[in-house]
């Protein structure tokens, strides 16, 4: 089934709303604890295994549409308008051209709190704002899971950046992708803190997309990854259910550090790490020997996160002073 196809069927009629004249809706960006790192189908954006994070509360995406009278789409990203060549503005006019009749154009303003491309996820929460906001703006009324799934279209991690919290985001096996979709779950972690430690805010050379592609066809350590990281999945469910932050945590770290080795095996070699990066790591891992309960995970950037418990804030506020908490349930 071709993704239109698919689009016909999950808006039907609602496709051709008349439109509200604006919209506004904010999403958070997420940290994967439990990684996404490699597609299975590329046009539906389905990967090859599941996998899990954590929401970042304040820090994501606040996203505004109006309908305007041009010829195309106009982006706002941060109060300046952004050339329709790059890459997060060709998927996102993309993603709209998609959803929306063709008459329909749209002034998309849109502001993020984290740094844009830098391996914080703002993809996600970019995405999972932007059909927040459509959703409200056409009318659509659609359920959560199939805004989850509408998100995923536009990026993979968007899936999960619909809610706060925890959320896992289903690998699915069907080719439509109708059961690779994202749902919260109901866990709460009152005492868990995410640190970021951002280390660069510039666009990262080699988006995930690309990044992805490379690993898949020419890492060798890529073909244990699958089900390392479906492992990684369930033990990391179960300890959030359980409330075992070494268990969370320490699996966490591995798994980010797995996905970075099958990134540096690829050819050319994809290392997204800057030096900063690795000694902020190795702050940690030293800390970690001294006693302190902290851990690290990295997704496709320079930027560190840190994960630990409320009782030990003051102590990684001393280590690390530039710190950003955030308190996801809060």
């Amino acid at each position: 089934m071709s993704v239109a196809i698919w689009l016909d069927q999950v808006l039907g009629a609602a496709k051709n709303n008349t439109p509200a004249a604006q919209a506004s809706a904010y999403a958070p960006s997420n940290i994967a604890l439990s990684k996404y790192w490699g597609k299975r189908e590329a046009s539906f954006n389905l990967p090859v295994t599941g996998s899990l994070s954590i929401s970042l509360a304040e820090h994501g995406t606040q996203t505004g549409l109006s309908v305007i009278d041009a010829p195309a789409h106009q982006v706002i990203l941060n109060g300046e308008e952004v050339d329709a060549g790059q890459s997060f503005v060709t998927q996102l006019i993309e993603w709209l051209d998609r959803v929306l009749p063709k008459h329909i154009k749209l002034r998309v303003d849109t502001h993020n709190t984290v740094p844009t491309a830098a391996g914080l996820a703002s993809s996600a929460s970019g995405f999972a704002a932007l059909t927040l906001a459509t959703n409200s703006l056409m009318g659509w009324h659609l359920p959560e899971q199939q805004l989850s799934a509408l998100a995923r279209l536009g990026s993979g991690s968007a899936s999960r950046s619909l809610w706060h919290g925890f959320v896992k985001w289903q690998a699915g096996d069907r080719t439509d992708g109708s059961d690779s979709i994202a749902e919260p779950l109901e866990q709460q972690w009152p005492q868990l803190r995410i640190g970021l430690l951002t280390i660069s805010s510039q666009t990262k050379a080699v988006s995930s997309r690309l990044g992805m592609a490379r690993t898949i066809a020419t890492s060798a350590l890529y073909q244990q990854w699958p089900q390392q990281a479906e492992s990684d999945l369930v033990t990391i469910e179960r300890a959030i259910v359980a409330g075992d932050f070494e268990t969370m945590a320490k699996t966490a770290e591995h798994n980010a550090m797995s996905m970075h080795a099958t990134m540096a095996s690829a050819w050319p070699p994809l290392v997204y790490w800057l030096p900063e990066s690795l000694i902020q790591m190795q702050k940690v891992w030293q800390l970690r020997e001294q006693g302190l309960p902290l851990y690290l995970t990295m997704d496709a950037g320079p930027n560190v996160k840190l994960l630990f418990e409320a009782k030990y804030q003051q102590e990684v506020q001393a280590a690390f002073p530039d710190i950003q908490i955030i308190t996801p349930f809060a």
